[in-house]
């Protein structure tokens, strides 16, 4: 094992709940393979879910990339940080893109997508995605996430539903 794994893996292990441990293991481990997109992962992970620097945190995730077009475990932190930055053209070629690349865990992928569709109030639209998510399931630890977006976009349709209800209502009253 080389040492780079050794720190990458410490780091890991530590985080999100040792985060001083962390940045030390991943600054060991960028010392010695200062190409390593795990670690560039890893750096834009807490980039952008502690620090909320999405900007930093989408540098550090297009350096992992440029290095290795194939590091998958970039993809679903990217795609959530674009979308978090409200960066939905961008999130959304990055989804075309993804899709491409040889072994990425597909139904991620459209779970993002339909978590971009979400954000963008395109609620039908992204239940289909999570359809395409399901279809796609491979991993069996990942069943629940799926159908916890789906849960959450459901009930954001259900709330639109009853908005369009009592606006109606109101109209009625005032129309007699």
């Amino acid at each position: 094992m080389k040492t780079t794994d050794k720190y990458l893996f410490q780091a890991l292990d530590n985080y999100p709940f040792w985060l001083e441990g962390t940045i030390e293991s991943l600054d060991y481990a960028f010392s010695y393979d200062d190409k390593n997109t795990m670690v560039l992962c890893l750096y834009g992970r807490i980039q952008a879910e502690q620090l909320m620097n999405y900007e930093e945190a989408k540098s550090y995730f297009q350096q992992a990339l440029a290095i290795n077009i194939h590091a998958l475990e970039v993809y679903p932190y990217y795609l959530k940080t674009l979308i978090l930055n409200e960066d939905y053209e961008e999130a959304q070629k990055l989804i075309d893109f993804s899709l491409t690349v040889k072994g990425i865990n597909k139904s991620e992928i459209y779970v993002k997508k339909a978590i971009l569709l979400e954000a963008q109030s395109e609620f039908k639209k992204a239940l289909k995605e999570i359809k395409n998510a399901k279809l796609n399931l491979l991993q069996f630890n990942y069943e629940s996430d799926i159908d916890d977006v789906e849960k959450r976009i459901k009930e954001k349709i259900d709330l639109l539903k009853k908005k369009d209800k009592k606006s109606k209502k109101g109209s009625k009253k005032k129309s007699k």
